[in-house]
């Protein structure tokens, strides 16, 4: 996992909390091929390499270093394509684990024959820097924000037994709805979780007259491994939704279960929402054209927002592929399941956000569904 060229020479490692390589070949002292480690689904297909994360030791102060990322390509809904890391897909780099800097675009370079994203780095007054795909959030960034929240269940736990969180924000004692939010099912989608930590601390200061129910990290055990979109057993956690398996996906079990516990106790689900990353496409997914005036309503809700659509609302299908089991989202399972009203959002990646701006969407996000109740 670690390759010198001699004593004292850069190095590459990813041995570390969320990080993510597959092997490092050398080009010279300033230049390295890193080869993206990548996940495969449980029949070992659908081949996902869109997470990297490592860290570089031993550079010099002003000197520039350059890298290939290479083993891009893969297959998404059996599919086969050159990966999701292209051009549009500029890396961030940082000193400290805290800033974060997209490189510049005179830095990249992507080199389609080959799917090969080469970039440059350069930082002054250091001798170690981190390079990632988006800006990670880790389990360690989870723990911080959990000192904060007051109600918090263990609703179950994940295949290598780390914990799986619910937390409740009460919106004063007549709440006129009840939201569930939904964050990080796929384990490279760090943007998500950024949104989410901003919409639990302004929750957190104002909950709005709603009552939020919040699963903060539906994949642990794959943000700690650097993971794509499987958890440990190879399934994919918005695409099982319709199976039913507590061994070898007990976090959507986990999921399933505390919502159908609210339901049984005589609770309601006013609206369910889950976010997600993608590289260029933005969007807002509605399940059912039953509550199709309330879609509408989110919709433009969300237009007051930084929210930037790629194509217009739509309306989900029963399956994400049609004719295989193992394919039916989140949306789609509670909608069979329980009827209830869901909305799933993808975020692009190619707008180079920044980690302040996904945590203001946050508030921004949680705004626009509060003024859905009023």
């Amino acid at each position: 996992m670690i390759f010198a060229l001699f004593a004292l020479a850069a190095t590459v490692t990813w041995n570390f909390d969320g990080g993510s390589a597959d092997k490092v070949e050398p080009v010279s002292e300033r230049h390295f091929r890193v080869y993206a480690h990548g996940q495969t689904d449980q029949d070992g297909r659908n081949r996902q390499a869109s997470w990297y994360y490592f860290r570089v030791d031993n550079v010099r102060s002003g000197v520039e270093y350059t890298f290939d990322m290479v083993g891009l390509p893969g297959e998404y809904n059996y599919q086969p394509n050159k990966g999701a890391i292209t051009k549009d897909t500029v890396p961030v780099f940082s000193t400290d684990q805290v800033n974060w800097r997209y490189i510049p675009p005179t830095h990249v370079d992507y080199d389609a024959a080959e799917a090969r994203l080469r970039f440059r780095v350069t930082v002054p007054n250091s001798d170690h820097f981190w390079v990632a795909h988006v800006p990670p959030y880790t389990n360690a960034n989870l723990e911080r924000l959990r000192k904060l929240v007051k109600r918090e269940e263990v609703i179950g736990k994940s295949v290598e037994g780390r914990p799986l969180y619910l937390w409740t924000i009460e919106g004063g004692a007549n709440p006129k709805a009840t939201v569930w939010l939904m964050f990080r099912q796929h384990a490279w989608e760090a943007g998500s979780s950024w949104v989410g930590d901003g919409a639990v601390r302004d929750l957190l200061k104002d909950a709005r007259g709603i009552r939020w129910k919040i699963l903060p990290f539906a994949d642990p055990d794959g943000v700690a491994h650097g993971g794509v979109r499987f958890n440990r057993n190879g399934f994919d956690l918005n695409r099982n939704w319709d199976v039913v398996d507590p061994v070898k996906m007990p976090e959507i079990t986990a999921q399933r279960n505390a919502i159908a516990s609210w339901l049984k106790a005589g609770n309601k689900v006013d609206l369910f929402f889950s976010l997600h990353n993608t590289e260029t496409g933005e969007y807002l997914e509605a399940q059912s054209l039953e509550h199709k005036e309330l879609a509408q309503r989110f919709f433009g809700a969300l237009q007051k927002t930084t929210f930037a659509p790629t194509r217009p609302l739509f309306f989900g299908t029963e399956s994400t592929t049609a004719g295989k089991p193992g394919r039916m989202n989140v949306i789609q399972g509670l909608w069979r399941d329980y009827k209830i009203p869901g909305f799933l959002m993808e975020q692009k990646i190619a707008s180079k956000p920044t980690v302040d701006q996904r945590t203001q969407f946050g508030q921004l996000l949680v705004s626009a569904i509060a003024g859905l109740f009023r």
